[in-house]
């Protein structure tokens, strides 16, 4: 991939040249760690405010240049709202990152962070709405990023009590950052799948309940997402062909993909197959077979 790690610390700065539609800031990272070290401390009893309107249309016009390939110009639009564009090289990899992130502690850090490959338009987004709370669906998240070259991890970044009102609670909000990004994704034709967590008093019939929200049909590449899971032992009930708990028909980000005609799956697994083990390795293997898919297209 051609990058050079610097050997006298853990990062590097390149002077732009007036051509580099760069972020000024880069940095060599262990990705994993960088995440979860964001998402550690996530608390039902923390603050969240959601960015207004104004923020909120800001963020989409700064997201939509990044995706666009001008991380420059997107530096200049996130800055008034407290954000900043870092390119990220994760050490382990050695693959590149445009990492959206607050660069201070108000409240723009509890809104979240984007993470989109830097070598390519991106060709698929995890989201992960529920840090956290859903346990390990964050690990998850990164799991994916890292092992599926050419997509995109949406974050949020705070837990879905915090605040009031049920205002953190981004899968059915439309006020949030969050909701913000992944629909400027899906207004570029985007797929995504939303990644959440059961407990056992839910369902124990289910390892997993795979839908694609307000959508009540499923393409070839989602049919076969199931299909994966079932034969590596699974047990799936597929919601558009069954009648399922936590089919997520009233997620917002699902009726946005509705909406814009965009690809969305809504991927609920028990705890299990979201934690350590074979169940889990087994679920990350069949969601990544899915984004290899999409990633063809």
């Amino acid at each position: 991939m051609g990058v050079i790690l610097a050997l006298t610390g853990c990062q590097s700065v390149s002077e732009p040249t007036g051509q580099d539609t760069g972020p000024t800031a880069r940095e060599l990272v262990d990705l994993r760690g960088r995440v979860l070290s964001y998402t550690k401390d996530l608390s039902p009893d923390g603050p969240y405010t959601p960015p207004d309107e104004d923020q909120r249309a800001q963020l989409a016009r700064g997201v939509g240049r990044l995706l666009e390939g001008d991380a420059r110009e997107a530096e200049r639009l996130l800055a008034p709202i407290g954000l900043g564009v870092t390119r990220l090289t994760d050490t382990e990899s050695g693959r590149r990152y445009d990492e959206v992130a607050a660069t201070g502690s108000g409240e723009s850090a509890r809104w979240g962070r984007l993470y989109v490959t830097a070598d390519s338009r991106p060709r698929w987004t995890v989201q992960v709405p529920h840090p956290v709370a859903d346990r390990r669906t964050e690990a998850l998240g990164v799991r994916l990023l890292e092992d599926t070259p050419g997509g995109a991890l949406v974050l949020a970044g705070a837990h879905r009590r915090a605040g009031r009102g049920g205002a953190a609670d981004v899968a059915h909000r439309e006020d949030s950052a969050f909701h913000t990004v992944v629909t400027t994704l899906q207004g570029r034709g985007v797929p995504g799948i939303q990644l959440h967590g059961f407990a056992e008093s839910t369902t124990d019939r289910y390892d997993a309940v795979l839908s694609t929200g307000a959508a009540q049909s499923a393409p070839g590449e989602v049919s076969a997402l199931a299909d994966r899971m079932e034969a590596d032992g699974l047990r799936v009930c597929r919601g558009w062909s069954a009648r399922c708990p936590l089919e997520g028909t009233t997620n917002v980000q699902g009726r946005a993909a509705l909406r814009q005609h965009a690809t969305f799956v809504h991927l609920e697994l028990a705890r299990d197959a979201r934690g350590e083990g074979r169940d889990a390795d087994e679920a990350a293997a069949a969601v990544a077979g899915l984004l290899t898919d999409w990633s063809r297209d």
